[in-house]
């Protein structure tokens, strides 16, 4: 039988600037155990997470110790890291940032050596190794396709294969159900499924008892980079989970109703006709005509590859229809810089995250909404101070507002991008999965915020998957399908 990996840590700190991110966390992780790793953003999850992997060194102590067993034996560190895959929004992003288009086939190829590039072609064994991860993962259709031309959820199933395909002891996965539709949270269940029964170990860090994977048998809880407990997963756990994500917001899904007919009295905001819409010459949208005036707010659903990211970059300027498509901008007419109008509109996505790879501080990152650039060109003004300083402490990132964005958490990055994308004052706000990463308290708080922004005359336009995450007050849906943009007509999310 096969000697499996165990991993001890020992009053393990890490220090950030002049702030310790982790403190004094003793842990013991045996073979075989399973475990959710839950906390709000900014508790350390990423960070424990990344120094188990042994991607983030401890700050030295005279305690400090971390140790990794093979069976009874102590191995080294290259040794142990070759036995653990971890997965996490950043590693994702990571390909967009650099322009590592490869092929889904070549991506889980890299995983057999743990490199970023394919050096070398795979052998006849290792092509049967990914054909198996393709498999398990159901990714066999999309083998051949490019990295850029996946949705975000694609994307994510594919790294998930990649870090399959190592066959380590422990897989470390935060937030891995992010941003995904029923169908491919089942495909990621089934992958966890086959982990279990080869006798795997896993470490998956979530906000919601929905997040927890089956199988799941203990539970470590951080607060403030400080262990809170280590113990055996109880039904408890679960229903206090449950309990957190109800605080403070509605405990039951928005409902969709129709809502009173007004009289389109004011010209459109936004008028799309006749577009088809590709990426990377692939058909994303068949023969969109879609219009957008003032007062509405749409919800976009639709599962992952519906297109949902792509109609969201269409609208902020990131996309252009194909040629014989129109889209026109009241205000704007044709020949006017793109950038005018992105001043306008304020973005979130994902796929933004990847793009903060800059060396900027994160009050640097939420000033630059003011001018809708990737980081600041010029000293930000006394203006741009103030208003970076207001959303900083509404989003409680005033501590880490020196910081770069690759020390933030997950979550607390994609608070920082909310906070950029409000501090420009735009009219318009396009959200793809704004709530994604964020744990209760904050999910709670930026929609009592999106609620009162529509209050403002702000038009929302919000990508979900989940309705539970559209702020009430929600007029339109837009349902995207096989290419094609459904309207459900006015509506309205109560």
């Amino acid at each position: 039988m096969r000697a499996r990996l165990s991993i001890s840590l020992h009053e393990v700190s890490v220090r950030r600037g002049d702030k310790w991110v982790l403190r004094d966390i003793s842990l013991k992780l045996n073979a075989g155990e399973r475990w959710a790793l839950i906390g709000e953003n900014g508790s350390g999850k990423t960070q424990l997470l990344k120094l188990i992997a042994a991607d983030v060194w401890p700050t030295p102590t005279d305690r400090e110790r971390r140790i990794y067993r093979l069976g009874g034996r102590e191995i080294d560190l290259t040794e142990a890291k070759s036995r653990m895959a971890y997965l996490g929004g950043e590693s994702q992003d990571k390909y967009a940032r650099y322009g590592w288009d490869l092929r889904v086939r070549d991506l889980i190829a890299t995983g057999l050596h743990r490199t970023d590039l394919l050096l070398a072609p795979p052998t006849a064994a290792q092509r049967r190794r990914v054909e198996a991860a393709l498999r398990v993962c159901g990714l066999r259709r999309l083998a051949a396709r490019k990295l850029s031309s996946l949705s975000y959820g694609q994307k994510r199933l594919a790294l998930l294969a990649r870090a399959v395909v190592q066959g380590p002891d422990w897989l470390l996965l935060d937030e891995i159900y992010n941003g995904l539709d029923t169908e491919y949270r089942r495909r990621i269940d089934r992958v966890l499924d086959a982990a279990r029964l080869a006798g795997r170990s896993w470490i998956v860090a979530a906000h919601r008892a929905g997040d927890v994977p089956r199988g799941t048998r203990e539970i470590i809880e951080l607060h403030a980079g400080r262990l809170r407990s280590s113990s055996a997963l109880r039904r408890a756990d679960l229903s206090r989970l449950r309990l957190a994500a109800r605080e403070g917001a509605r405990t039951r899904r928005p409902q969709l109703r129709s809502a009173p007919r007004r009289a389109p009295d004011q010209p459109p905001l936004l008028r799309i006709s006749r577009a088809d819409l590709y990426v990377d010459y692939r058909p994303v949208l068949r023969d969109l005509n879609w219009e957008l005036r003032r007062g509405q707010h749409w919800a976009v659903l639709g599962a992952n590859g519906a297109g949902k990211t792509s109609f969201l970059k269409l609208l902020y300027g990131d996309l252009s229809p194909a040629l014989g498509g129109r889209i026109e901008r009241t205000g704007f007419p044709a020949g006017t810089p793109i950038a005018a109008w992105k001043r306008q509109v304020g973005y979130v996505s994902p796929e933004l995250q990847a793009d903060y790879a800059v060396d900027v501080s994160v009050r640097d990152l939420v000033s630059s909404g003011r001018h809708a650039s990737i980081g600041l060109a010029e000293a930000p003004t006394a203006s741009d101070r103030r208003t970076a300083a207001r959303w900083l402490k509404f989003f409680g990132l005033k501590s880490v507002a020196g910081r770069r964005p690759r020390e933030l958490s997950y979550g607390q990055l994609r608070r920082a991008l909310i906070a950029r994308a409000l501090a420009a004052r735009a009219r318009i706000l396009l959200l793809d999965e704004p709530l994604t990463g964020l744990d209760p308290r904050q999910r709670a708080a930026v929609k009592r915020l999106l609620e009162r922004l529509m209050g403002k005359k702000v038009t929302l336009i919000v990508a979900v998957h989940h309705l539970e995450d559209l702020p009430r007050g929600m007029t339109h849906v837009l349902r995207l399908r096989r290419r094609r943009a459904h309207p459900w007509g006015r509506q309205s999310a109560t």
